[in-house]
């Protein structure tokens, strides 16, 4: 019933956003007298799921025509096996990032196997994975992503004549050994093994207690008047009610044991990452509109864009290309709220052993000894199940800061319970805004 109620919601957006269809699905490419899976649908996965399971999801809202996925950091590819895909057929725009991770966003065309391959990547997030036959469709389509500002690398042919761009062989580039492959959606061959193993079970179970059973069967219980027993039932409701009613009795709602959040913490450094990311691919340009702040939250990463001179159907045309899977709000006729929400990171137990007083100082110390101003305060919160009560000794920080999300993190090496509840990136100042807190004993 969830799933239902989650693909018809996913169909709806993305219906919006972008079109499903077997033409996203493209041709195979040979590489090295090896067959690569190129031209599939990328998409981040979302939060609370698992890349198998939203794969899934997805997979019901093509209507069928998705059943291979491969995964890849926090995305994953759909392909078809109508379009020639096969498991263990590896990803080959997941092998060319991986190839280049010194760059964080390039726009790369390869010719190869007589047909033309183009790959954008933004801020690690895939936007494009095509394939071409013709050269003139290729060019168009790569003159189209150039327009977008601030790539780190531009590959294409020395014929093409792009500047700053550099010619790069694809062979060269992949691995000998592949990584990333597609995989099945629906695990029916595992379920089919599953059941036979329960046949054999319950069929060894009748055997074993076959000969009892039929002894038992042999004596047949009385046969009681279900009005008899619904009456004697009332009776019973009603005396017991007379019982507690007469002694005071009260039942006692079930206790929930106390849930501490430094018990469960997103690792630091995964933490960071995950919000830059998730706020450079929503620093995407849009011709007519502009952006003054993004910010990352703990479960969503928004964007607000004010038009200039553009029009609604304009973003969204160029939205559908530069931010898939973003989700769009209207807040009036000049203003738009762009939000991705975020996958969950590796998340593991973790509070600092000092008390808040020591930890603060210590907090201080820190930005002062690096030339910069922190603000701090000590807070108190309360958890209680309504039996238990405990106290939470916490200690929050703001900082101002030109440090990457990566960078500044490092600062907190020393602490424990760390967690950046809250990190901005101001486009008009350049500056970056950062609120932690951390768990103290």
């Amino acid at each position: 019933m969830i799933d239902t109620v989650i693909g018809a919601f996913l169909s709806f957006v993305f219906g919006k956003l972008f079109k499903f269809s077997d033409n996203t699905l493209s041709e195979l490419l040979r590489v090295n007298k090896k067959r690569f899976a190129a031209g599939l649908f990328w998409q981040p996965v979302a939060v609370g799921y698992t890349p198998r399971k939203y794969a899934h999801v997805l997979a019901h809202n093509s209507k069928g025509r998705a059943n291979l996925y491969v995964e890849y950091r926090s995305m994953v590819g759909l392909a078809s096996r109508r379009r020639g895909y096969i498991v263990g057929m590896p990803a080959i725009a997941a092998e060319i990032v991986d190839a280049l991770s010194e760059y964080t966003s390039f726009l790369a065309v390869f010719f190869v196997d007589k047909k033309y391959y183009l790959l954008a990547v933004r801020n690690g997030i895939i936007l494009a994975d095509k394939l071409f036959n013709n050269e003139s469709d290729a060019r168009a389509e790569y003159a189209k992503f150039s327009k977008i500002p601030d790539w780190s690398a531009f590959i294409a042919p020395n014929s093409w004549a792009v500047p700053r761009a550099v010619q790069k062989d694809l062979w060269a580039l992949l691995p000998r050994k592949t990584k990333y492959v597609l995989r099945a959606i629906n695990l029916w061959r595992a379920r089919l093994v599953s059941l036979f193993l329960l046949l054999v079970f319950f069929s060894g179970l009748y055997l074993l207690f076959n000969e009892p059973i039929h002894k038992m069967r042999q004596v047949k219980p009385a046969q009681l008047d279900q009005s008899v027993i619904d009456e004697y039932n009332r009776l019973v409701d009603e005396k017991n009610k007379e019982l507690d009613a007469e002694f005071d009795i009260q039942k006692q709602p079930e206790v929930q044991p106390l849930v501490f959040p430094y018990d469960s913490l997103p690792e630091p450094m995964a933490r960071a990452k995950q919000c830059y990311q998730a706020i450079g691919f929503l620093m995407q340009p849009i011709s007519g509109w502009t952006q003054s702040a993004v910010s990352c939250d703990e479960t969503t990463a928004t964007v607000e864009f004010n038009r200039k001179y553009g029009s609604l159907d304009g973003f969204y045309s160029m939205a559908g290309d530069f931010l898939p899977g973003a989700i769009i709000a209207e807040i009036n006729d000049d203003t738009l709220s762009v939000s991705v929400s975020l996958p969950d990171v590796e998340r593991a137990a973790s509070i600092d052993a000092r008390d808040a007083q020591t930890v603060e100082r210590n907090v201080i110390s820190l930005f002062q000894s690096m030339g910069m101003d922190a603000k701090t305060e000590i807070v108190v919160d309360t958890l209680t199940n309504g039996v238990e009560t405990a106290q939470l000794n916490v200690v929050e920080v703001g900082v101002d800061s030109k440090l990457l999300p990566m960078q500044f993190i490092k600062m907190f090496e020393d602490f424990g319970g760390v967690y950046i509840t809250r990190c901005v990136w101001n486009a008009v100042s350049k500056n970056w805004n950062y609120e932690v807190i951390i768990y103290a004993k």
